[in-house]
């Protein structure tokens, strides 16, 4: 049994470790492949946790100066008056991933509806932990054909 549980725990320290490295170093540019996995993961949870109406793990990924500005009822309005397309989503794709100034931007194409919708994440980063800074929301351009 101690042979599990000592397993489990140097699991849980490497992918701490591996994840700590990846968003130590950071250098302006595009994302690396690992870190763009690390920035998927933390935008897909919110983004499945809003799709669930369970708010308070959706707020959980914000980042801290977020959650010490905005209150999970205000979060909870925000999303329900300005961001339906996330509550609604039937699929979404991560696009480019880029740093700069310390943060980190993602695009991400969610289809709502028979829409798609462009949103471009700033996530910032707290010592080894992400956490979302906010959304900017576009309509995705389709191409006209003549």
């Amino acid at each position: 049994m101690r042979r599990v549980i000592a397993i489990g725990v140097m699991a849980v320290l490497l992918t701490c470790c591996a994840q700590k490295a990846e968003v130590e170093n950071l250098a302006d540019g595009s994302c690396s492949s690992a870190q763009a996995q690390l920035v998927d993961k933390h935008i897909s949870g919110q983004i499945d946790a809003l799709a669930s109406k369970n708010w308070q793990s959706a707020f959980s990924y914000a980042s801290e100066s977020f959650q010490e500005n905005i209150g999970l009822d205000q979060f909870t309005e925000i999303i329900t008056s300005q961001y339906t397309m996330l509550i609604e989503n039937q699929g979404f794709r991560f696009e480019k991933c880029a740093f700069a100034d310390d943060k980190i931007t993602q695009e991400v194409v969610v289809t709502s509806g028979s829409e798609d919708y462009y949103l471009t994440y700033r996530v910032s980063i707290n010592g080894t932990k992400l956490g979302i800074e906010g959304a900017v929301v576009g309509m995705v351009d389709t191409p006209v054909t003549v």
